[in-house]
């Protein structure tokens, strides 16, 4: 029998005597996406491909959504980390910085803003870096949570960008009323979910 993915088109060809007859949904092995799993007639050719009961977005519009204390929780955990790597590196960048640096008022004003421009950028790149690749930070690891496209498609580093740093600056800048707006969504989306169109699902 012949499997395809339908979020991103990968397909094998699997033995039907090895497959149970109690799987209901498979993992495509390239995007690790689950879809469900219907087998296929085998008096069909074998050119038959199988049939999906639900298009990609469908599925990610049907799957359970995380929720605020969840998603407030994964937060708190990747701040957390944040702030570790931040001081870390701070520290060393400003250590070392320090050592070649002349002692005077000017160097350490501009010693100090290297250290903070450097701590923003490493946190901006850590939300962008991580979800952008997979949709997951280690909290939302941690949790089995990840962030999808409204149309069940993988986020990407471009719309990961938009939605972690200008996004969630406006959801968050009138007293965090676009990060509130999850506890009482539908969809469970924040303002900078609707912004980009994505959602935050439970694996």
């Amino acid at each position: 029998m012949h499997l395809t993915c339908p979020y991103c088109g990968y397909s094998k060809t699997l033995n039907s005597d090895q497959v149970p007859h109690s799987v209901a949904k498979v993992t495509c092995p390239k995007c690790q996406q689950d879809f469900p799993f219907v087998p296929e007639d085998k008096n069909a050719p074998d050119t038959q491909p199988p049939v999906v009961t639900e298009t990609p977005a469908q599925w990610a519009e049907q799957h359970p959504k995380a929720g605020f204390w969840l998603r407030l929780v994964a937060a708190l955990i990747d701040m957390t980390i944040v702030l570790v790597l931040q001081l870390i590196l701070g520290a060393a960048l400003g250590f070392s910085a320090a050592r070649l640096l002349p002692q005077d008022s000017f160097a350490t004003i501009n010693l100090l803003v290297l250290v903070e421009i450097f701590t923003y950028v490493l946190g901006f790149a850590y939300y962008v870096a991580f979800t952008g690749y997979c949709g997951q930070t280690p909290g939302k690891m941690a949790l089995r949570l990840k962030v999808i496209r409204c149309n069940g498609e993988n986020i990407g580093y471009g719309r990961a960008a938009i939605r972690e740093i200008p996004a969630k600056f406006i959801a968050g800048i009138v007293l965090c009323i676009g990060y509130l707006m999850i506890a009482f969504d539908r969809q469970k989306q924040g303002l900078h979910d609707h912004m980009v169109k994505t959602y935050v699902v439970k694996l």
